[in-house]
């Protein structure tokens, strides 16, 4: 399943669509629907955990790390047994590392055998992750390679945008649903 594999019509997509694009258009850099639309398919899928989780290892389990990600996106040492393996995996790492990074930049510390995964080290393993998707820009591939390209140049950006977009969610939250009663008024 691919970022953007949630049907249009999807309510929690159009929901996203909303929010990225109402946060997105207020930069320059992202003022690009193309963008727009792409992250929010990725909230969307990432919405249901086995997606976020959804590369495994030659044993079948969920690879959870970056790092295990990238071994697994090498077609020569690693487990990409052909390149369109490696782009999925590649393409996957691209949309793991943007979604923590904007939505749960917190995140990006966690120990793996006694070294620390820094935000920047997210960023840049999901920005060379873009790169390496928008180099595969043949036959099937073609069309989608210039929006990996921008995705990877605008890397920071969208991840700063996530963070407005957590923002918006948390906000949203806050405010009461608008066919529930009013809460009752204070005393004074």
């Amino acid at each position: 399943m691919s970022a953007n594999s949630t049907p249009a019509e999807n309510p929690l997509r159009k929901l996203f669509e909303e929010i990225v694009y109402g946060c997105y258009s207020q930069t320059s850099e992202l003022n690009d629907a193309e963008i727009s639309n792409y992250v929010a398919g990725i909230l969307t899928d990432f919405a249901e955990t086995e997606q976020l989780y959804r590369i495994r290892d030659r044993r079948g389990r969920p690879l959870r790390e970056v790092s295990d990600m990238l071994v697994a996106s090498d077609p020569v040492y690693g487990d990409a047994y052909s390149f369109p393996r490696e782009r999925e995996v590649r393409k996957h790492i691209g949309d793991f590392s943007l979604f923590f990074a904007g939505m749960f930049p917190e995140s990006a510390q966690w120990q793996r055998r006694n070294q620390q995964e820094s935000l920047q080290a997210l960023k840049r393993a999901g920005k060379e992750s873009y790169y390496i998707v928008s180099q595969f820009n043949v036959f099937e591939f073609e069309q989608e390679a210039p929006l990996f390209a921008r995705l990877a140049d605008a890397f920071d950006a969208c991840a700063d945008g996530l963070m407005q977009v957590r923002k918006e969610l948390d906000r949203r939250r806050l405010l009461p649903h608008p066919n529930s009663t009013p809460p009752p008024k204070l005393l004074m």
